[in-house]
């Protein structure tokens, strides 16, 4: 193992708090998923196997938890504060999983956010802020992100970050019921001496 692995953490930069999810969330999480059901169907990894289905809340809280603690994965939700609210509510998820430690030192990144709060660079900062703590504090060398090609707002998040496009992946992931194909994104630690977040920062417009 590279750096210095601790879990649970939380991660913030302005109004974007990112935390670890946690069963209590069910209700709330479960709310955002609903509303976005349509927003987010053509997405969302699916089973293979026939017949089979995906992991009610809890089973899916409890796996991501028992990854967190091999320190194979980082299970945050993706919360923002608001006006009117005592704490950040949940607008999105992100999961850093794959972690693979060794010569390789890399992880996968996967995330999600509210419609109503796409465009906002909720989700941009988010994946920096995870791919800071990877790169400075975990120690990891390489963060990959693989999105459907037809997935216009993914795709403008890496876009934004300065993800480099590695090419593309057929059949990569059953999502949505079929096999489906996707582009792989990347960046090495290598390439954001600064830090993600500080160059997404300044590349914003004022």
């Amino acid at each position: 193992m590279g750096g210095s692995y601790t879990w649970p953490v939380t991660l913030e930069s302005g109004d974007v708090v990112l935390r670890p999810i946690r069963y209590r969330d069910r209700k709330e999480w479960s709310g955002v998923r609903s509303r976005n059901r349509e927003w987010l169907a053509p997405w969302e990894a699916s089973n293979p196997i026939p017949g089979g289905g995906l992991p009610d809340y809890r089973q899916m809280v409890r796996s991501l938890k028992s990854q967190a603690a091999l320190a194979t994965a980082l299970p945050f939700v993706i919360t923002e504060r608001t006006p009117g609210s005592r704490e950040p509510v949940i607008v999105g998820q992100l999961t850093v999983s794959s972690i693979v430690w060794g010569s390789a030192m890399m992880a996968t990144l996967g995330y999600w956010v509210d419609k109503d709060r796409a465009g906002r660079g909720i989700a941009p900062t988010a994946v920096a802020l995870a791919t800071d703590y990877c790169f400075e504090v975990l120690g990891l060398h390489r963060m990959e992100i693989n999105i459907r090609p037809e997935n216009a707002p993914s795709l403008r998040v890496v876009e934004k970050l300065g993800f480099r496009d590695e090419g593309y992946r057929p059949r990569f992931l059953h999502i949505n019921g079929e096999w489906a194909d996707h582009r792989s994104f990347a960046l090495t630690s290598e390439e954001v001496p600064e830090g993600l977040l500080a160059r997404w920062q300044q590349s914003r417009p004022a």
